[in-house]
């Protein structure tokens, strides 16, 4: 079975001349179908860059990162739109946005998808809310949700297209331990259920139980691979 995810010799920098920095230095990694990987590691230690390389944020400089069987080295913009519509994003600050409803931002997840009609979409996303639990605030702004019910319209959101990988930056970062247990066995759960992979970036070693793999970057290496 081939992997997923398949990193080989990345490197990648930042800036330009003499403010040009090495982020990440020659990793190489593996995920495959179904897998949950938590990586860790201090801040600036290149976990987040690495997340927005895999899920096509950026385009990757040097080495080889295929997704799905695609290289994303050198990628162009049109290669990483269309490799994003096979990510759900599940971001630190949930980045909702406040103008629109819980079920507003939950359809954005959709939008990329040109062959899912307005019919379905509202179905997708109602059901998905209802899901995580929220049946009873699709109407409902941001700022008139909790820390967990914003992270829980982010879930949905990263899962309403069903997609094959999820990521996850810090998504317990806000929250208190109860809700931050919650939303990581929401995701754990809901994930399996679509049968996808997910890799989520952590420094809340409370959660490091759900995963089926533990790395550790530093300094924009992969120190460690651990099996939990």
């Amino acid at each position: 079975m081939s992997p997923v995810i398949s990193i080989q010799n990345l490197d990648h920098y930042f800036g330009q001349g003499s403010l040009r920095k090495q982020v990440l230095s020659n990793i190489n990694l593996e995920i495959n179908t179904g897998e949950i990987i938590i990586m860790t590691g201090p801040s600036g230690s290149g976990k987040t860059t690495l997340l927005t390389l895999i899920g096509g944020l950026r385009s990757a400089q040097f080495g080889s990162l295929q997704v799905l069987g695609q290289e994303l080295c050198g990628a162009s913009t049109q290669q990483l739109i269309q490799a994003r519509k096979n990510n759900g994003y599940i971001f630190q600050a949930h980045n909702l946005h406040g103008s629109l409803t819980a079920i507003q931002n939950v359809k954005m997840g959709l939008e990329l998808h040109d062959r899912i009609g307005c019919t379905e979409m509202q179905t997708r996303s109602t059901q998905m809310l209802e899901q995580v639990g929220l049946g009873n605030r699709l109407n409902y702004y941001p700022d008139q949700l909790s820390g967990g019910q914003k992270q829980r319209v982010a879930i949905a959101r990263a899962l309403v297209s069903h997609p094959q990988i999820v990521l996850a930056d810090e998504p317990t970062a806000a929250l208190d331990s109860q809700s931050g247990r919650d939303v990581v066995n929401l995701m754990q759960k809901l994930a399996r259920e679509q049968g996808c992979t997910i890799l989520i970036v952590t420094h809340d070693n409370r959660i490091l139980d759900i995963g089926d793999r533990l790395i550790h970057m530093e300094d924009g290496k992969l120190k460690s691979k651990v099996k939990i």
